[in-house]
């Protein structure tokens, strides 16, 4: 069924439901003995239109199984049900999949925020007034570097100028964008000349994440930054960050940046209440779907050491409630620490960061 077939499904509604809680950040950690998701990041399909060079699943062909409509359609249910107050699809890319706008519909009507990441390669007027009218409140269009660097990182000629036109195909059928890059050898020096086109083309945040060694980036060393390159790439991301704040973009330090430098509270004062790094909140308040239905607590966590299980078999709350990998950052403290993280004054807020690093 073609995305014009798929469109004429979706019922007309006057207004869709006001999902609850704010999709700008993640709410403290509730006190339960077993804390309930906020956010679900949920990859729609491996099925990808590019062949990024860093890409951590190494998308381009769907994966085997993929959860069909109905199966797509169950779970959106599930993960209100457990308490997901944002869903996020990615890719692979999400819209490859012509019923993306079906399960986008579902998201809402079930009154959760549907937002989704892109790299905005075939993303045209059509797709984007598609996804609007069922329902999608952000997207965030991924984009590395200056046009050539990302074009290379993309291995895609044109890709950079495809990415910024979606910006402007999302804008006129009425979503809010932002925008997300990967800090790597090549873009790092991109990032200060980068902000000056994103801000003009609307996007309102923008992500920052350090390219890691996971699927294909492990088999290009020459794009990782090395260890000594930090301390220039923090002082450059302060000033940035000031830059952000005149602009009125919200910058966004994943966690894969590090934490507790100098430039904490400049990075991240308006994101935490303390203001500094909270702590990794995977399987705490986020959820992850790969898309044959396997449930994970962070999608950038590869191999299968690393899965719950599969949602098919055991469903969804009992995987959250249950599954030792999901379960694990929830048991992890400060105890297990060993060198110099051990005796860190951060040790119990950081318990070592991001475990994908």
């Amino acid at each position: 069924m073609r995305l014009r077939e798929v469109r004429q499904r979706l019922p007309i509604v006057g207004e869709l439901p006001r999902p609850a809680g704010s999709r700008r950040g993640l709410p403290e950690v509730s006190g339960d003995p077993i804390p309930r998701p906020r956010l679900a990041v949920w990859e729609l399909t491996l099925a990808c239109d590019q062949k990024c060079v860093h890409c951590g699943p190494r998308a381009g062909i769907a994966r085997a199984h993929e959860l069909d409509t109905d199966e797509c359609l169950r779970l959106v249910a599930e993960l209100a049900e457990l308490g997901v107050q944002e869903v996020t699809l990615i890719g692979g890319e999400a819209y490859l999949r012509d019923d993306f706008i079906l399960v986008i519909r579902a998201i809402r009507e079930h009154g959760m925020h549907a937002t989704l990441t892109s790299g905005g390669y075939n993303l045209g007027p059509e797709r984007a007034a598609a996804m609007v009218e069922a329902g999608v409140e952000s997207v965030s269009i991924s984009i590395d570097g200056l046009e050539p660097h990302h074009d290379v990182l993309r291995d895609r000629v044109g890709s950079w100028q495809r990415a910024f036109a979606a910006l402007g195909h999302l804008r006129a059928a009425g979503a809010d964008v932002t925008a997300n890059t990967q800090i790597n050898a090549l873009t790092q020096g991109d990032l200060p000349a980068l902000l000056e086109l994103l801000a003009p083309a609307g996007i309102h945040a923008w992500q920052l994440q350090v390219t890691v060694a996971h699927g294909r980036a492990a088999e290009h060393q020459e794009i990782l930054l090395q260890p000594y390159m930090y301390l220039a790439l923090f002082d450059e991301l302060a000033r940035i960050a000031v830059r952000c704040r005149e602009l009125g973009i919200t910058l966004t330090p994943a966690n894969s940046l590090g934490w507790f430098g100098p430039h904490e509270m400049t990075l991240r004062g308006h994101h935490n209440s303390g203001g500094t790094y909270a702590g990794c909140k995977a399987g705490i308040a986020t959820v992850a779907i790969e898309s044959d239905g396997t449930i994970k607590n962070c999608l950038s966590l590869g191999g299968r050491n690393n899965n719950g299980g599969s949602w098919r078999e055991h469903g969804l709350r009992a995987l959250w409630e249950r599954a030792p990998e999901l379960r694990y950052m929830r048991e992890r403290g400060a105890s297990e620490l060993w060198g110099y993280c051990a005796e860190c004054y951060y040790a119990e807020p950081c318990r070592g960061g991001c475990t994908s690093v």
